[in-house]
Order: C-alpha cells, then structure tokens, then sequence
C-alpha cells in the first residue's frame, strides 16, 4: 500500500507524501517523472515485444519521440536484455519478466526507484542476477525496495526501516544492525573475582557464564543501552588482564536480521 502510495497509484486517505520537497497530491505529475515503479505484480502485455513494450512505456511517460529509442535501448542494455529484445513477453521466465518490468521502470532515468518485491518468486541464479542489477542501479539513484526475505536486504540494502500497524518501528544503517549489545570474552580461566569486577562496572547489565571449553572460560556481556561498546570492550580487556587471565576473544556478537525483526515486533506487541 505504501509503495502505492509513494509512486501516485493510491491516494493516502490521511496525511501527505513529499517526494523531494514536492507535495504528491498538487504535484504529482511532476514528482513521476522523476521516479520508476516495478510494482510487485508488472502489468504488461504479454504478446508485445519487449522493445515494443518498453517504447510503449516510454510513450506514457512522456519521452520525447527524439529521446524514445536512446532511453529504450539504454534501458535493455542496463537490464541486460540485448538479447530479448526482440521476443514476445509471454515467451520470457518470470527473472526475464522482472528485469522487464526493472527496465521500464528506469526509462528515462529517473532519481527514484520503487522496487515492490522485486526478487519475490525468482529462482537463485535469477534472485542473484536482480541483487547486482539493483545494485548498480543504486549507484544512479535512490533506490526503495521491500521485501519481507531478511536474506535480501542483507544482500542489498544499507538503510532498513521496519514498519509495523502503519507506523516506522525502526530505521536503521544496516551495518549497525548487526552489532547487539552483547559481547563474547574468551578467557583461560574462571576467577570469581574476575567475575564480580565485571559485574560491577557500570557498562555491564548482565554476565553469564558457560561450561569451560577447551581449556577456555566463555563470557557473555550484556551492555547498558547507553553505554559506549568501544569504551565498553577497552574497560572489560584491562579488567580481564588485571585479575590474570589471559585474553583470547573480546567482540561484538553478531545479530541477525530475523532476530531484529522479531525484537522490534516483540516490543511493539
């Protein structure tokens, strides 16, 4: 609904859409021509060539005749569809399709894309092949997408916003995303009062210990939401070193996505 919305298909029934500082609702013939939408289900016709598909496409998006055939052709280079350009669109795979639908969406270059599950139903090869594609095109524009795979934005995004009953539960630069508050300490031995100085600093919000692994004493720290994970981890390491012990690990235990997800949706419950 969203995507919808953002692209001018579904007036928002409360509120307004600004795309670049221009209001969707006054301005919305201006705001898409500067934007390409790949809706999740690409309405096309399926005995059009794909050449004469896209012209078609960039007949309603009102390319210049002079510009037509140079956006056309510039978008089936991009989407690497050189080759199918001249078959019929119900003679491609749903990957080719997708690419199809990607290539009208970028006619005429356009500073936005709206991608609406732009790999959902793709084999691997083809999901690998829409990843790049939409990687090199983020190099041109901005590009939105979703997805409910957490695999693809992993693959894909930089930025993630989590969105739940309507409202943004969460946005986010992804590779600070995958750090938790939660560090691991390897060390070679269990001293008791190694243990009570880490409980007691002021970063520390919890501490657990495993069962002693190849000669190794494992510690999971859980951090304060405040507190510095650097200043943290450099506090830990010279306590560490200060009761004895030998340090062999001190790091950030990575967080998956799908458990990120499942944190926003569980504090919102």
């Amino acid at each position: 609904t969203i995507m919808r919305m953002l692209s001018g298909y579904l007036e928002p029934s409360a509120g307004q859409i600004d795309i670049d500082g221009l209001n969707m609702a006054t301005d919305a013939h201006i705001v898409q021509r500067q934007l390409g939408y790949l809706p999740e289900n690409l309405p096309v016709y399926p005995d059009m060539m794909v050449a004469d598909y896209l012209d078609y496409a960039a007949t309603l998006k009102g390319i210049e005749p002079a510009r037509r055939m140079a956006a056309v052709r510039a978008a089936i280079a991009a989407t690497d569809l050189t080759g199918r350009a001249l078959e019929r669109v119900s003679t491609l795979s749903r990957g080719l399709r997708q690419r199809v639908g990607v290539a009208q969406a970028i006619l005429g270059k356009p500073r936005l894309l709206i991608l609406d599950e732009p790999t959902n139903g793709l084999d691997p090869e083809q999901t690998g092949h829409m990843r790049r594609l939409i990687q090199r095109l983020a190099r041109q524009a901005t590009v939105i997408l979703s997805t409910h795979i957490m695999q693809e934005v992993d693959a894909i995004c930089d930025r993630v916003l989590v969105l739940r009953q309507g409202r943004v539960a969460l946005d986010a630069r992804l590779e600070n995303l995958h750090y938790s508050r939660t560090l691991r300490l390897h060390t070679d031995q269990s001293v008791a009062e190694l243990a009570t100085y880490l409980r007691r600093m002021p970063q520390v919000a919890g501490l657990q210990e495993q069962t002693p692994r190849d000669k190794q004493w494992r510690f999971t720290l859980t951090l304060h939401e405040r507190a510095d994970i650097n200043t943290a981890a450099n506090n830990i390491a010279q306590c560490v070193l200060k009761a004895g012990a030998r340090l062999y690990q001190l790091q950030p235990m990575a967080k998956g996505l799908e458990s990120v997800f499942q944190e926003v949706n569980r504090d919102g419950a």
